[in-house]
């Protein structure tokens, strides 16, 4: 077990969905349907995670509406549904990302295995260990456009480290992510100054990245999702699914898969390189746009930070690869699922793409680490992954600054 004050400052930042998100509904909202009002219209309410929220197909209809953003053209961004007011309570603690539903704790447990191991090690929540939550619903853009949403929360971010440098004496901050916040980690980094991350980052720890985005993600834009809770109906669940844009940001990228099958129906083949001719298949024509002037350009924007990086990855875990729709009625039936390597949700070719990505900057220090049958979100809770993170952290901290 290591002091506290030896160690250096860590910041958690958790993936898509991997932390608490309020709302509050003001006069101006109009419910899906007339018929369906809202109870919590007086105030501030949890959004996410509160499975009460979930119990029948009118309150998934009025949580998925909810929940939902629409691209402006005009400001050439994504915003709220008029009438929706959202928040991220607890930045800078990890309080928010530990438990997403404080109600159902035992079904909901996020970071808290893994904060509780950075404790039993030395770390102290808003003393040298800080999270950072956000609005995990929106994507940062490529090509100049406008992103405020996801643009602000680095700025807090990049506020956040250098608080936590100077509550601890000056030294360097650790940042540890989770999937979806390895990308905008990543962005942190390459959107600040040489100088800026030599002297705030001592390292960044990605756990189970999707660099080059995930196969599933095309499934879920066809068919939905349950959100892991059998009562709640895909269909409902797609339509936000599909208007929540760092969904779209998640989508294969052609770096990564190139033109490789990945859907395939009687009729036609879709790969990350006609995915703006996928989503017109579908029926998702409002998503064209963004995808192809805010997306494709994001996806080329992955130099390397000049600061040491370390990629913990599950592999030995089946994840589907490409879907296969052979009946008439394509995206309406279900598809018949070939996998291949990764953690059960990201595909090792996506998992490993920083390898190829940085091949020609040889001065990029890239460690891999591997850990068998560690599943994408069980990376944060299976005792074996758990303990293979903390040796990371203590052999970080072991490296004079």
């Amino acid at each position: 077990m290591a002091a506290g004050h030896e160690l250096y400052p860590l910041i958690l930042v958790p993936g898509l969905s991997g932390n608490q998100l309020e709302a509050r509904l003001t006069e101006d909202y109009l419910p899906p349907l007339p018929a369906l009002q809202a109870p919590q219209a007086a105030g501030w309410f949890r959004i996410w995670m509160d499975r009460s929220l979930l119990l029948d197909s009118a309150a998934q209809r009025c949580f998925a509406h909810q929940m939902s953003l629409f691209y402006d053209p005009d400001a050439d961004d994504f915003r709220n549904v008029p009438g929706v007011e959202t928040r991220v309570p607890f930045f800078g603690s990890t309080e928010g990302l530990r438990i997403l539903d404080p109600n159902r704790k035992d079904s909901s447990i996020c970071m808290d295995t893994l904060v509780k191991s950075l404790e039993e090690i030395g770390y102290q929540d808003n003393l040298n260990l800080f999270g950072a939550p956000y609005d995990f619903r929106y994507s940062l853009a490529g090509g100049g456009h406008p992103s405020k949403v996801a643009t602000q929360y680095l700025q807090d971010l990049r506020e956040l480290v250098e608080q936590a440098s100077k509550m601890n004496g000056d030294k360097p901050v650790i940042i540890l992510t989770h999937s979806y916040g390895g990308l905008l980690t990543l962005h942190l980094l390459n959107r600040n100054p040489s100088w800026w991350r030599r002297k705030f980052i001592k390292h960044f720890i990605a756990l189970s990245a999707p660099w080059g985005g995930i196969v599933v993600e095309m499934f879920m834009f066809t068919s939905g999702d349950t959100i892991g809770m059998p009562l709640v109906d895909p269909l409902t669940i797609r339509e936000q699914f599909r208007r929540t844009e760092s969904n779209l940001w998640l989508l294969p990228s052609p770096k990564t898969f190139g033109d490789r099958p990945l859907v395939v129906t009687s009729d036609r083949n879709y790969s990350a390189t006609n995915m703006a001719e996928f989503l017109q298949a579908i029926g998702f024509e409002e998503g064209v746009k963004p995808y192809v002037s805010r997306i494709l350009p994001l996806l080329e924007e992955m130099a390397a930070p000049g600061v040491p990086v370390t990629c913990i990855i599950g592999v030995g875990v089946d994840t589907p690869e490409t879907f296969l729709y052979n009946g008439e009625g394509k995206f309406d039936e279900s598809p018949e699922v070939v996998s291949g390597d990764g953690d059960g949700l990201v595909n090792l070719a996506s998992l490993l793409a920083l390898e190829s990505e940085w091949s020609d900057a040889p001065e990029q220090e890239l460690k891999v680490i591997k850990i068998p049958n560690a599943t994408h979100a069980g990376i944060l809770t299976q005792e074996f992954a758990v303990t293979e993170i903390i040796r990371r952290v203590l052999d970080v901290n072991s490296v004079p600054a």
